[in-house]
């Protein structure tokens, strides 16, 4: 099936902004073509070439010809693809296109998948989704929000535990990679919890080893707080993300009754969860200096 997306594109592409949108850079097109050369290929490059070539053809306009040996298919298939990374929207539905073409054919040759083709883009921070039948942009994507700096409360290293974790959440997430994002995210939640244990809240010390372990203890010494109400929203995401046929995140999915978490699903579990450890770690400094009177 044909992707589908704003017609408008075919003759002038979105401004760049965050992302790369107008066309397709050097560095990507050479990944592109490799991943036909290096590992499409299969029992008759030649046709395989051809095949790439008529459809880059197609994205530019100009009149397709059968090359006269494999060689100069190899070559007059780059040619065009370079022609056609001026126009990003073109050259990814003219890729797409011939990978179908060949899916559907009788040809025994290997053809990469949407999440490989995904990957790429987001690798090279190229702002287009395939989600067929759509080719979506990316810049209009909800961004991932800011986590508030760790409080001087908590330990130097554990600032560097912190904002490395942050950083590499956000980059998986930018890359096309939702579910170690959250994956990511998750862990550095149950590691923000950690910094609750030994805190005197007045009405006792936290103990526990575990996030669940922490997280119910906090509960119980903050009764009728906002605190209270977030560890509960915490807990019931945890619980969520953790089950197989949930999030399917932390335990793995269920092959039989699970849904994998898309791209928008993982960017809304990431701002979710740094929403929570934005509070958590202000709520650590409030109360560690509300006992220390500082």
């Amino acid at each position: 099936m044909p992707l589908k997306f704003d017609g408008k594109w075919r003759f002038h592409p979105p401004a760049d902004g965050q992302f790369i949108n107008q066309n397709i850079p050097d560095s990507a097109i050479d990944d592109f073509i490799d991943l036909i050369i290096y590992k499409v290929i299969g029992e008759n490059n030649k046709a395989t070439y051809e095949t790439y070539k008529s459809h880059f053809c197609q994205a530019n306009s100009s009149p397709y010809y059968s090359s006269s040996n494999t060689s100069w298919a190899k070559s007059d298939m780059t040619s065009e693809a370079q022609e056609a990374a001026k126009n990003a929207p073109l050259f990814i539905e003219a890729y797409y296109d011939a990978c179908e073409s060949l899916r559907n054919s009788a040809a025994t040759v290997f053809v990469p998948d949407i999440d490989i083709l995904n990957e790429i883009l987001a690798r090279h921070n190229i702002g287009y989704e395939i989600r067929p039948p759509f080719l979506s942009i990316r810049e209009t994507a909800t961004p991932v929000i800011s986590v508030i700096p760790p409080p001087s409360t908590i330990e130097e290293d554990a600032i560097d535990i912190i904002n490395h974790s942050l950083s590499q959440s956000e980059q998986l997430l930018h890359q096309g990679q939702g579910r170690q994002a959250v994956q990511e995210s998750l862990w550095l939640l149950e590691t923000i919890s950690t910094a609750f244990r030994g805190v005197d809240t007045g009405t006792g010390t936290i103990e526990g080893k575990y996030f669940n372990e922490i997280v119910k203890k906090l509960k119980t010494a903050s009764p009728g707080t906002t605190l209270e109400q977030v560890l509960t929203w915490v807990t019931s995401l945890h619980g969520y993300l953790s089950s197989p046929t949930g999030g399917g995140i932390r335990h793995g999915l269920d092959l039989n009754t699970g849904v994998a978490t898309n791209q928008n699903e993982a960017r809304l579990f990431c701002n979710l969860i740094r929403s929570y450890q934005s509070f958590l770690l202000a709520e650590h400094e409030r109360i560690v200096r509300s006992q220390t009177g500082s």
